[in-house]
Parts: structure tokens; sequence; C-alpha cells
């Protein structure tokens, strides 16, 4: 049993530490300080409940959908380039994205509305959905190869998929969180603006990998 937890937990670790769309997000979101446990959470339990689709079984039944990954990998595809776009306008306009805020906790601001700081949050959620459920190595790598990888491990499956949800709470944990207390020394413009160029270059870039011939 221990074997197929920690087992679980290996494959989760590896198959989530990599850059992509959605870990720069919640790195973003962490050096912001903003609605870091909330993103960290959402991350975690989209993975929990990809990784239960993959062991059930179901990810068998979507895998003889492949018009289904074709349709995801277009619209992520979309949304990768225009989210990198974004990052890229903001890289040259910084003020527009309240860079002042960053290296400090994020509060709502006394006179701002309710109305206001439910947008922003319902804007974060949204993108953080977004970058998960419209990427479709998600699919491809936790639904179909750690379902797959799971069956290996007949009684023990859920073992090994409750190890691999613990690496992926482990990792969403430490990225935002670790980002949180590096922001302070990341507050400064200049490499706000390198980061911002990064992300916008490496979004766009996945982006266009969804749609080039593999």
């Amino acid at each position: 049993m221990l074997d197929s937890f920690l087992a679980g937990i290996a494959l989760g670790l590896s198959l989530i530490i990599a850059i992509g769309a959605q870990n720069l997000f919640v790195l973003r979101q962490g050096l912001k300080r903003q609605h870091v446990l909330l993103v960290a959470t959402i991350c975690t339990l989209s993975d929990a409940v990809l990784i239960a689709v993959g062991v059930s079984g179901i990810g068998a039944l979507l895998n003889a959908l492949p018009g289904l990954i074709g349709v995801v990998r277009w619209v992520g595809a979309a949304f990768l380039v225009g989210y990198g776009l974004l990052a890229l306008r903001r890289a040259f306009r910084p003020a527009s994205d309240g860079l002042a805020g960053v290296g400090t906790a994020y509060t709502p601001t006394p006179g701002a509305s309710t109305t206001a700081t439910a947008t922003r949050t319902r804007t974060i959620v949204l993108t953080v959905l977004a970058l998960t459920w419209l990427n479709p190595h998600v699919y491809l790598d936790t639904v179909f190869l750690l379902g797959s990888i799971a069956t290996t491990h007949g009684d023990q499956r859920w073992v090994f998929a409750a190890g691999a949800m613990l690496g992926s709470a482990i990792w969403f944990s430490a990225l935002a969180f670790g980002a949180r207390l590096l922001s302070r020394w990341l507050a400064r413009p200049r490499v706000w603006r390198v980061l911002d160029t990064a992300f916008a270059v490496i979004m766009i870039a996945l982006g266009i990998s969804l749609v080039l011939p593999h």
C-alpha cells in the first residue's frame, strides 16, 4: 500500500512540475500576493477531479472521443495566446495592472465597492479554471497517462490516486506560497516587467505549440 502511495506522489509531482500555463499563473498570483490560497485550492481540487476521472476508468471512454480533445486544443490555444498578449501589454504598461501592489498582500481599497472586489475574484477564478480545463495536456497526462499507470496497481489504484492528489496539493501550495514569500524581493517595476514578458512569451509559445503538428 505504501509503495503505491509513494509511487502516486512521485508520478503526480513529475507530471505537474513543468513550465506550463497553469503553473505560471499560480506563480504570478503568488508574486502579486493576490488570492493565493484560492488559486492553489482550485488547482489542487481540479487535479483531484481529473485524477479521479482517470483512475475510475472514465479516461478510457474519453480517449474514444478524439474530436473532443481537438476542440479543447484549439480553444485552449486561442485562450493562451490571448492571455499571453495581455501579459505582453502589462509588461509595457505595468501601471495598468496595479504593479504597485506587488510585494504586499492584497486588501480591498477602503473605497472599493463590493461589486468591484467580487469581479476581480471572479476573473481570477475563471482564468485559473480556463488555464486548467482548456489545456489538452491535462487530459493526456493526468487523465489518460496517470489513469493507465494506476491500473497497474490493481486493488491499490485508489491509494496510488491519493498519493498523486497529495503530490498535486504539495506542489501547488509550495509554488503559490513560495512565490508569495519571494514577492517582496521581486517588487521592483523592472523585475516585474521582465517577468511579465517571460510569462507572455511562454504563454504564446505554449498556445502555438498546441495546434502545431506533432
